[in-house]
């Protein structure tokens, strides 16, 4: 109850702002229409709809990052987190306050993503729903990372550090380019991280290739998992500073 009160106050705070929404919804629409129109003018499968549609969700899932990192790291600066430290609320209740309001920004990219995609050409059918499934969990990793970076840094510095991991983010998960045509370190940096495997789960799983889209999935949960335990221990590590 406690973290459902917090996080209706933290949806307020997200929603002040509705052009970074709107951008953050926006953009990966936008991109998948430029793309998926440049298909028509190359020789290989990445930018068909089927492998384009899961890569773009994806990487709208970046700004999921943006928002929980800007929003922890804002309510750092204001002090604001300061004050309601005193409150009888624990670690995970602040971490879960944070995280309820931002999924469903997450559920409507995905559905704005999936309806473009679908006007494109896409087949919405059983394997989309099990597609959405698949991308709530795989949201709760950049929404991890983004609170991860809020604990650690302050709102200004999490917008700076926001444009060097999109960068990471969307060029080594495979969205815009096959990384076997790259292959080398980069290639091997990429498996080291999860966001090449994020995609990957979710082109099988649109693709219905359920069994391909296990072992991706079982890294980006464990990327998840690792993520929410260094955030808790770092929150409460400010927790105890704080007294």
């Amino acid at each position: 109850m406690k973290a459902i009160v917090f996080a209706t106050r933290n949806h307020k705070e997200i929603i002040r702002d509705p052009l970074t929404l709107l951008f953050g919804i926006g953009l990966p629409i936008v991109l998948m229409g430029l793309f998926s129109v440049m298909q028509k003018n190359i020789p290989f499968g990445l930018y068909e709809i089927n492998n384009l549609t899961p890569g773009v969700i994806v990487f709208s899932f970046s700004f999921l990052t943006l928002f929980s990192g800007m929003l922890l790291g804002r309510d750092k600066s204001t002090s604001f987190l300061m004050r309601i430290f005193a409150s009888p609320m624990v670690a995970i209740d602040y971490i879960v306050g944070y995280v309820l309001p931002l999924l469903p920004i997450a559920i409507l990219q995905i559905v704005f993503c999936l309806l473009t995609a679908g006007f494109l050409g896409l087949t919405l059918d059983f394997y989309t729903l099990l597609l959405v499934v698949v991308l709530l969990i795989i949201s709760l990793l950049y929404i991890g990372i983004g609170l991860l970076l809020g604990t650690l840094f302050t709102d200004k510095q999490v917008g700076g550090l926001f444009a060097i991991f999109v960068n990471i983010a969307t060029w080594l998960s495979g969205t815009w380019f096959e990384l076997d045509m790259i292959g080398g370190t980069v290639q091997k940096i990429a498996n080291l991280l999860p966001f090449a495997y994020a995609v990957d789960a979710a082109r099988d799983v649109l693709n219905g290739h359920y069994d391909d889209a296990i072992l991706p999935l079982s890294v980006v949960i464990v990327y998840t998992l690792f993520t929410f335990i260094i955030v808790n221990l770092a929150f409460k590590q400010k927790m105890r500073a704080h007294f």
